[in-house]
């Protein structure tokens, strides 16, 4: 899990120097890399009825990491580094990575085997920074910053809003305004960016339509982020969001006595504290409208944030912070799964065109998909899926096992281990999908049977009990919109040629900006 958090051009250039291995040490590293890192499973610890223990486990030092980081070049791109480690270490190694000790496992198998260890309070990973900005602003804590029974208590009430297809279905009419919304900024951008069918940076575009969207479904608010001219305060909470993730994943490596003098805590403060204030405002707004409706004796209607204000299933400061976590896993989501669907559909025009047929024979015209439309367009879910599968969100997730002792293969481990499960090298394993590398939207149709695989070697939502509680949101909002710009748009390909690839930072995103041509549908 910690070796995805980092980014490379945000580190303090004091940290850089202490970690980057210098040209002087490649000789060193390469030569080492596989003797030194084996060695680690040279000696024996037979505990538990003759099961081996984490320090039997082959894997790579301290340094070989910051020279495969930093020298070969898989900084920011941990991604393939995951391939490369278990070509060398088999399915399930140890890494080190300052105070974090991980135990990779990279097959769906051994996702399988530690999800069914994990405990009924599941937790994926310690954010300590996360948790002394709430105590410290004497805050709620929220799904990620609480653990047992508290924590199942907060999924308790959103699950039922969030994850029932029934439930989901009434923010519908939300997204697809928005959807309509981001179909007008389309058209607004191609005729104003000077080519006339080109966006460019579309990633850009959809990030706001994600942000537009999962606002107006937890906020019951239209911000206007895909208006020409975007309110300040919207401006303001966009750059809170995006700063606080970027600065979480420095702060959290940085030791305390280094605040004096580095600005990265204190713009982590700043951020949290902007994200909090808007969306206080937006919350207290709210109540203030449904206090009205009772006072006059009007029925009280809304969706989810009035479920939440009217419930009294949470308290006040809980609402605040469970919105604040919501939004921030809602965005990303939504904007880079788009964008690399989009990117695919411009490469290979044999799929766009069936995956407009299958759109157009089930809402011909200039009918707007339904939900229930939605259960007849098997091949857009296929097309989603095998794009999660190619660029899983989050390509590493943790789980923090402290209920239970795990026992994987030969090795048992003790309660408070760090698992790291490598989901971009098991949706990537031949084995379950052969040319893994190729974009085949057939692999997920049930029609299909050479393409049978484990049910773990793709879970880009993660599963069980700690799965995204917006899973149904996201993919909603990605069914929608990517219908939409079917019967409207071709899709073609950036005139320059140019390959975009993944990187990855705690999220796989595109390498470089994506343009596309958007062709008016005759």
């Amino acid at each position: 899990m910690a070796l995805l958090l980092f980014r490379h051009s945000q580190l303090p250039r004091r940290l850089l120097v202490a970690t980057c291995v210098t040209a002087q040490m490649q000789r060193w590293a390469t030569s080492m890399s596989r003797t030194e890192d084996l060695s680690l499973a040279s000696s024996s610890n037979l505990t538990k009825e003759g099961k081996k223990t984490i320090d039997d486990l082959p894997g790579p030092s301290l340094l070989t990491t910051a020279y495969w980081l930093f020298v070969k070049g898989y900084h920011g791109k941990s991604h393939e580094m995951q391939l490369e480690q278990k070509k060398i270490y088999g399915p399930i190694w140890q890494s080190k990575f300052g105070k974090f000790h991980l135990v990779n496992v990279a097959s769906a198998e051994l996702i399988q085997q530690v999800i069914k260890q994990e405990g009924k309070y599941p937790v994926r990973c310690d954010l300590p920074h996360w948790k002394e900005y709430i105590t410290m602003r004497e805050q709620a804590p929220g799904m990620h910053t609480n653990f047992g029974e508290e924590w199942y208590r907060l999924r308790s009430v959103l699950n039922p809003k969030m994850l029932k297809i029934k439930e989901t279905s009434m923010y519908a009419p939300t997204i697809q305004e928005v959807v309509t919304d981001l179909i007008k900024r389309i058209y607004f951008l191609r005729e104003n960016q000077g080519q006339g069918t080109m966006v460019c940076n579309v990633t850009n575009e959809l990030y706001k339509f994600g942000f537009e969207g999962i606002c107006s479904i937890l906020f019951e608010k239209r911000l206007g982020c895909l208006q020409e001219n975007i309110p300040e305060e919207t401006k303001r909470f966009i750059k809170a969001v995006g700063d606080m993730l970027t600065l979480s994943e420095i702060v959290i490596f940085l030791p305390k006595w280094t605040r004096s003098f580095l600005p990265y805590w204190e713009n982590f403060i700043k951020a949290w504290d902007d994200i909090y204030e808007v969306s206080k405002k937006l919350v207290d707004a709210k109540l203030k409208s449904l206090d009205k409706m009772v006072q006059n004796g009007e029925s009280v209607e809304g969706e989810f944030l009035t479920f939440l204000l009217s419930s009294n299933k949470l308290s006040l400061k809980e609402i605040y912070t469970v919105l604040t976590e919501l939004l921030l896993g809602g965005v990303d989501t939504t904007s880079n799964t788009m964008s690399w669907t989009l990117y695919h559909l411009a490469k290979e025009p044999n799929i766009q065109a069936h995956l407009y047929q299958e759109i157009s024979s089930v809402c011909p015209g200039n009918q707007i998909p339904t939900t229930e439309d939605l259960t007849k367009m098997p091949y857009l879910k296929a097309v989603v899926k095998e794009i999660l599968r190619l660029y899983p969100v989050v390509h590493g997730n943790g789980r923090w096992i402290i209920e239970n002792e795990v026992i994987l293969q030969d090795y048992w481990f003790p309660k408070k281990t760090l698992f790291h499960m490598c989901h971009y090298a098991a949706s990537h394993d031949e084995k379950d999908f052969p040319d893994p590398y190729q974009f085949q939207p057939e692999r997920w149709l049930r029609t299909t049977e050479r393409y049978k695989h484990n049910p773990f070697s793709s879970v880009p939502f993660g599963v069980g009990v700690r799965a995204c509680v917006g899973r149904r949101v996201a993919e909603l909002e990605m069914y929608f919109a990517l219908a939409r710009i079917m019967k409207h748009f071709e899709i073609q390909p950036d005139p320059s040629g140019t390959t975009v690839k993944p990187n990855t930072r705690t999220l796989m995103i595109p390498g470089s900006p994506i343009n596309l041509n958007f062709i008016d549908r005759k």
